[in-house]
């Protein structure tokens, strides 16, 4: 699950991105770092707590402290959430991203030097599979049309990732059943 960076979904759930770091750490931070482990070791308990909630501070907080291990060329996330909506505002080096794999389709021009990103995506669990629909994608404010961020998806993410794309569906963790995206807030229900 690593390097969904525009799936707060699973940055809330999963615990194998995790990467120790050193030196003193924020208590949003240690909240984060507590609530990951205990939905870790809930996965395998035969009654795990009804639910957790993982607060959007807590979240970028984590982020922030390097706690997550981003792709190549994600050079930094911030997370806001409404309910059913998570918004990712990042900065993006497409260079490194595309990783010397260059395109002759002109529609894939726009992607390449450093942009402020910025993604809307309508995000759910249910029934232990996840749910992300990417809404819109703006760089430097500017809306990119969706055939143009699916020519990007298969050209460069899904090679990396195969079941990423701009409407994805994947198998929660550690026994978690539901994901609920609140305003400011993921709320996850394991059973």
């Amino acid at each position: 699950m690593k390097g969904r960076v525009t799936l707060l979904l699973l940055v809330a759930v999963s615990c194998s991105t995790a990467i120790p770091t050193g030196g003193a750490k924020s208590s949003a931070v240690l909240s984060m770092e507590r609530k990951l482990g205990r939905i870790e070791s809930n996965g395998s308990s035969p009654h795990p707590p009804a639910r957790t909630e993982f607060t959007e501070d807590e979240i970028n907080a984590y982020f922030a402290a390097q706690e997550i291990d981003l792709p190549a060329g994600v050079q930094s996330v911030h997370f806001s959430s409404a309910p059913g909506v998570v918004t990712a505002t990042t900065r993006v080096d497409f260079e490194k991203i595309k990783a010397g794999d260059g395109s002759f389709n002109p529609l894939l021009e726009v992607f390449s030097g450093v942009h402020d990103v910025v993604v809307v995506a309508h995000a759910h669990g249910e029934g232990g599979i996840g749910y992300v629909q990417i809404d819109r994608v703006s760089l430097d404010g500017v809306n990119i049309p969706r055939f143009a961020l699916q020519l990007f998806a298969e050209k460069y993410v899904q090679p990396r990732y195969p079941d990423l794309g701009l409407d994805s569906k994947f198998r929660l963790p550690d026994r978690i059943d539901s994901a609920t995206v609140g305003a400011h807030e993921v709320t996850v229900t394991q059973k």
